[in-house]
């Protein structure tokens, strides 16, 4: 339920009018249009809707398939699906701004996903996680919890777009607008749905309720309709949106739209460069493919091998040595859902940082992931009872597992600069960059050059009272290559 929103938000993120990435015949088309060409989005009203449909089933078909692989072969509680970020970054940049057509976006995550075979089977993803700095690894839990909490107050509408100061609070002046009042019952209801299933999930958790997280959702999901009803009586403009827009369709049509328009397209049709070339030549093309690739590499190696260290971090699973359980098993998983995912039709399958609500419920084994990936199942066939979860009782869940993340904080060295800078920028930049590897990346970027210079200015000056201590972690060949690749992705992806 912490994460079911992702059948919604990517299909609606593929298929929306406006941002649509299907023609109408049902064909895969390039995207250049939404960006260069005048457009009415009623004329790909009908494609859209068949998109949402095809979308729907691909990223709960890749969700399914990653997430039963954590179960039986990685034996962990942790869940995969089209990662959030990742799903903007194929949408926004690859088709959008780039230029490529959806099947050939779907061929760089296909190569993202071999690549992550590879080097999971070599055993070089492990090798380029522990050479992650330890201050950036204590960090990452940390810097997930503000980051889906900052998702889960997104999501409800707590925090809001301002453009002055990019974020703001929601308004909760309900007086009439003639007085300055600016909200409304229909905008406010969800917020305090929200702020009272928060409450209610920390008594529970504070009085040891088993299952906390679902009872308060399943409450305030309860609690959001009884509100949504009441606001509709009395005639309420944005009650009567929520209740009147629902509708039931026929899941079936749904797995129709999948198998004409998304299934298989990445290698019908995802090789055909054609269309790009025609217009920016082969030569950017290369450039596109190399940049992109190695977008996609990064974000989600570093996304997964965040997500996992800090899942596991907080629910005390981590091996003695501090390197999480079952780690090559998996990464393996997440590389093949990827490949997987690319098939089926959707963006770049990860590991869910909201596997921590499970976690954070009592989950240690991977017999939570088989439930988890029998309720995706279910909900292919159920989407219109799927999205009656509303946000205002998810992010709940998502807000909850951010405070109970931020617990590791205490073991960094806060009076100690070296450390406290690198640390502080791995946990904000998550929140702030909207994307869990930019913090990582800076992170260690950070760590590296302060390390560097500290080192530098000890030989210049031959001060021996101000070397490093012996204790201090030593500069890694291969956190620095981590470091220079993070650089180009900066540089030239983003």
């Amino acid at each position: 339920m912490a994460m079911v929103y992702i059948l919604m938000v990517n299909a609606n993120m593929f298929a929306r009018p406006g941002i649509n990435l299907f023609g109408d015949d049902g064909e895969t088309v390039t995207a250049i249009w939404n960006v260069f060409g005048a457009h009415d989005p009623a004329a790909f009203g009908s494609a859209s809707s068949a998109a949402y449909g095809a979308i729907y089933i691909a990223t709960a078909l890749s969700a399914i398939i990653g997430t039963m692989l954590m179960s039986l072969l990685a034996r962990l509680p942790m869940a995969q699906a089209s990662g959030m970020g990742l799903n903007a970054f194929f949408v926004y940049t690859i088709c959008l701004g780039f230029g490529l057509s959806y099947a050939n976006a779907l061929v760089l995550v296909l190569i993202d996903g071999v690549v992550f075979i590879l080097l999971t089977v070599t055993g070089l993803r492990k090798v380029l996680f522990n050479a992650i700095p330890k201050v950036v690894r204590v960090a990452i839990p940390a810097g997930i919890g503000l980051f889906i909490a900052f998702i889960g107050l997104q999501n409800v509408g707590l925090v809001v777009d301002d453009g002055a100061t990019l974020v703001k609070l929601a308004s909760f002046n309900l007086l009439p607008e003639s007085m300055g009042g600016s909200a409304t019952y229909g905008s406010v209801m969800p917020l305090i749905v929200t702020i009272l299933g928060l409450i209610a999930i920390a008594v529970m958790s504070k009085k040891g309720v088993k299952g906390a997280v679902l009872w308060s959702i399943l409450g305030s999901a309860g609690l959001y309709w009884i509100f949504m009803a009441i606001g509709y009586g009395y005639g309420d403009a944005a009650c009567k949106g929520v209740i009147d827009s629902f509708s039931f369709s026929n899941p079936i049509d749904a797995f129709k739209n999948w198998g004409t328009m998304s299934v298989g397209k990445v290698f019908s049709e995802g090789f055909d460069f054609s269309a790009y070339t025609a217009v920016n030549g082969g030569g950017s093309l290369t450039l596109v493919i190399i940049t992109s690739a190695l977008a996609f590499c990064m974000v989600d190696m570093f996304d997964t091998m965040g997500t996992l260290y800090g899942a596991c971090a907080r629910g005390n699973m981590l091996k003695e040595d501090g390197s999480i359980p079952n780690m090559n098993k998996a990464m393996l998983c997440d590389a093949v859902a990827t490949t997987t995912g690319a098939v089926c039709g959707t963006s770049t399958v990860t590991t869910f940082v909201e596997s921590s609500s499970g976690i954070a419920a009592g989950a240690r084994t991977g017999f939570s992931s088989l439930i988890v990936a029998a309720c995706f199942a279910v909900a292919m066939f159920m989407s219109p009872i799927a999205e009656m979860i509303p946000s205002a009782a998810t992010s709940v869940a998502l807000i909850y597992v951010g405070v109970l993340m931020m617990n590791c904080v205490r073991e960094i060295e806060w009076t100690d600069v070296a450390e406290a800078v690198p640390a502080f920028l791995t946990i904000s930049m998550m929140s702030f960059t909207y994307n869990i590897s930019f913090g990582i990346g800076l992170g260690i970027i950070s760590w590296l050059l302060i390390r560097l210079f500290i080192d530098l200015i000890n030989v210049c000056s031959k001060n021996k009272a101000d070397t490093v201590p012996e204790k201090a972690e030593k500069i890694n060949v291969v956190t620095v290559v981590i470091a220079v690749l993070f650089v180009l992705m900066f540089f030239l992806t983003h």
